[in-house]
């Protein structure tokens, strides 16, 4: 590398440095976590996201405008509980009908406020995002 190489990179990281250092800085990030924006919550992996959206779009229709209603509804979903918290929540209320002795463990008294208490989140996010079951999975 020549010197004059050299003095361009030097005069290149003094100047890119503090817009770097800014750019890392989660207290000025706009949409970091907890830096004011509500509609972020709490941090959910992409995959979980997708998951409960192809989840919600199955038991209320596949209808495009469903993507946006339901990832609406994960969204506020994700406003009110952290991940592991959801991920607990929703095992409990997709496993509290399971039959048998392997459904027991779903139908002990905290899997059963855990599951109501998931329900009642998740009605009020159906509510809030306009999603509403569709007449072909209701019959």
């Amino acid at each position: 590398m020549t010197s004059r190489c050299r003095r361009r990179l030097l005069i290149a990281c003094l100047v890119l440095a503090p817009s770097l250092a800014w750019a890392t800085d989660p207290s000025t990030d706009p949409v970091a976590p907890g830096a004011g924006n509500p509609a972020q919550g709490h941090d959910y992996p992409t995959q979980g996201r997708v998951e409960y959206v192809l989840g919600c779009m199955d038991d209320n229709g596949h209808d495009f405008a469903n993507v946006y209603k339901c990832s609406c509804a994960i969204d506020h979903i994700a406003a009110i509980l952290p991940y592991d918290d959801y991920v607990e929540q929703m095992t409990f209320s997709k496993y509290s009908t399971l039959g048998g002795e392997g459904g027991n463990e779903f139908r002990v008294d905290r899997a059963k406020a855990q599951t109501k208490n998931f329900r009642t989140i998740q009605t009020e996010a159906f509510r809030a995002c306009g999603v509403t079951k569709s007449a072909a999975r209701t019959q």
